[in-house]
């Protein structure tokens, strides 16, 4: 898959493009609703003999926009999102930024720059999309701009989960209350964080639960603190494990950011430097303060029996 980043300005040029059935909107998550859209793209490139594209944005709208409510965190950050595109089998992934000057353009400007501009053959997005200045586009001006161009459109209709449309902000919701299973099935695939195993306090070696301590990317959305049962890529391998999201209070009382600490199973290596792959599994506790070392293992061992009968 080919990434090409795009940024509007008034003498914006475009150099040749490849013909290619498009899928459009913000996608993050890509859960079970967008990965409909973009795979009705697909399809349709393949039965046509063009190349399959994604058109995104970034960053978020309403991060540029001042609303009240900024996403500067991702479900599916954007190094995930290309990885998931990729794996879908989309060719190219049009990758525009968002600015003032974007959100301003009417919907017209919009489509001359962005869908004629990309020699889009065939739009899908869903039926809720819109576009242009104030959101003045929708599906259904999508549909009259295609009469008058050379593109065709189809929208998506709505996909639901317990007569409930599947969203990013429902999803996020889940996630934020530690419904990870849920969450999961909503998306239709593992929700997950990568990140380098970095250098921590190894108090963990000494009580007999040595954790590879993960720096996180402030773009992840992440789920509420406390104790899950995870999986854990590194190396190329797969290891069931626990983890601690949170500040660790038997220990500190001043953090401000939360750690991730995880505990793998099964695992004796030094992997300082590596890059781990977490998926989110189960939430198992809150996180909690412990009176002294002898709680806290005896909280551990617990924890780690209930995650063994979880992959049982």
């Amino acid at each position: 898959m080919q990434t090409i980043k795009l940024q509007y300005t008034e003498t914006m040029k475009l150099s040749d493009m490849p013909a290619v059935s498009a899928a459009i909107g913000f996608f993050d998550g890509i859960h079970r609703g967008h990965h409909q859209v973009i795979q009705q793209a697909i399809d349709y490139a393949e039965e046509n003999q063009l190349k399959s594209a994604v058109i995104t944005f970034h960053p978020h709208p309403s991060v540029i926009l001042g609303k009240a409510e900024t996403r500067e965190d991702y479900l599916t950050p954007l190094h995930e999102k290309e990885a998931i595109l990729e794996k879908m089998g989309i060719d190219y992934l049009y990758l525009i930024e968002f600015t003032k000057e974007l959100a301003s353009l009417s919907p017209d400007s919009f489509i001359e720059r962005f869908i004629n501009g990309l020699t889009v053959q065939h739009l899908v997005s869903g039926f809720d999309f819109t576009y242009g200045q104030k959101g003045a586009g929708n599906a259904a001006s999508l549909q009259e701009a295609a009469q008058n161009n050379t593109f065709s459109y189809e929208a998506v209709a709505k996909v639901e989960d317990a007569d409930e449309k599947i969203s990013s902000t429902q999803i996020r919701e889940l996630v934020a209350s530690g419904e990870i299973e849920k969450a999961v099935e909503l998306l239709g695939h593992p929700l997950t964080l990568t990140g380098e195993v970095i250098t921590g306090d190894q108090r963990g070696r000494t009580i007999g639960y040595p954790t590879a301590n993960i720096r996180i990317e402030p773009a992840y959305f992440l789920p509420k603190t406390g104790v899950y049962a995870v999986e854990v890529l590194v190396k190329g391998q797969t290891f069931y494990g626990m983890a601690n999201l949170g500040y660790k209070p038997t220990f500190q009382e001043d953090a401000v950011l939360p750690n991730l600490e995880v505990h793998i199973l099964n695992f004796d290596e030094q992997i300082y430097g590596e890059q781990l792959t977490v998926s989110w599994k189960s939430f198992i506790r809150e996180e909690v303060k412990f009176n002294g070392i002898d709680e806290l293992v005896g909280q551990l061992n617990r924890d780690k029996q209930q995650v063994n009968a979880y992959f049982a």
